[in-house]
């Protein structure tokens, strides 16, 4: 089992929460302030630096927290990997603020270029900061978009699951956090049409709220004008619970043995 820090606590667990969200957010709603605002770059700049952004969150807080910067994934272990219910909440929180905090950077950042772009503030470039279903340009209805979150988050925790499983193959060399930032770009790429990939209650939440507060009053609505943030919410918890009962009741028996142990929501400590 993983040796624990001396003195870490939850306040540090919390603290790399809130940064490693904030490390994703920066990327991620950095590069698509780019590309729609600006036009520098494409939709494969915005999955790459989405992946790299995972990548680089997870080295910043994964040996105090686990680095799960996502409610998805916290809710995910806690559910099926003996992760503690009562971090649950204090965990969503410091993903959801430093997700906020993140947009709140990027709208500071990027002003001149999206007052540039859409004086208005209009759903054009609110999709800097949260998703919209089909993006708002495809005949995606709300419904849709759920059933699309469902989906790529359950395919999302399946594959942490796999790669962070020690009695699996897991990547070697302190490699995992490279991979699940891939996994995020392949999402991006072959399911990003429907929802934008949210993939994640607080990627979503806490932008669209640092939106709405400067400037974009249409934030939590969709281009049908219907209540939509609460879609990237609801699917991606749904979806995650889906794709990590999947790993553990269709790979996990057959992998582990009495004596297996491996601490919940947490990487291995290196070995002495």
């Amino acid at each position: 089992m993983a040796q624990r820090l001396s003195g870490r606590g939850l306040a540090g667990e919390l603290a790399a929460e809130f940064l490693g969200t904030l490390i994703l957010i920066l990327f991620g709603c950095g590069v698509v302030a780019q590309v729609v605002a600006a036009g520098v770059g494409d939709h494969d700049s915005i999955a790459w630096a989405w992946g790299l952004g995972v990548t680089l969150g997870v080295y910043v807080a994964a040996r105090l927290s686990g680095a799960h910067l996502n409610p998805a994934v916290t809710v995910g272990l806690a559910c099926f990997k003996g992760f503690s219910w009562s971090k649950v909440a204090p965990y969503i929180v410091a993903q959801t603020v430093g997700a906020f905090i993140a947009a709140l950077l990027v709208r500071w950042n990027y002003t001149e270029v999206l007052a540039k772009a859409d004086p208005g503030h209009t759903l054009k470039t609110q999709i800097v900061f949260s998703t919209l279903p089909g993006n708002g340009e495809f005949p995606v209805s709300e419904w849709g978009a759920l059933r699309d979150q469902i989906i790529g988050t359950a395919i999302l925790l399946l594959l942490i699951f796999a790669i962070t499983d020690l009695l699996n193959t897991p990547p070697g060399a302190n490699m995992a956090p490279f991979i699940i930032g891939l996994v995020v770009v392949a999402i991006g790429m072959a399911w990003g049409t429907d929802a934008g990939y949210a993939i994640n209650p607080a990627r979503d939440l806490g932008p669209r709220l640092a939106s709405y507060l400067t400037g974009y009053g249409s934030a939590w609505r969709d281009q049908y004008g219907n209540l939509y943030f609460w879609v990237p919410i609801v699917g991606p918890l749904i979806g995650g619970v889906l794709g990590a009962a999947l790993y553990r009741y269709l790979i996990t028996p057959f992998l582990r043995t009495e004596s297996d142990e491996q601490e919940p929501g947490r990487i291995p400590a290196p070995e002495e």
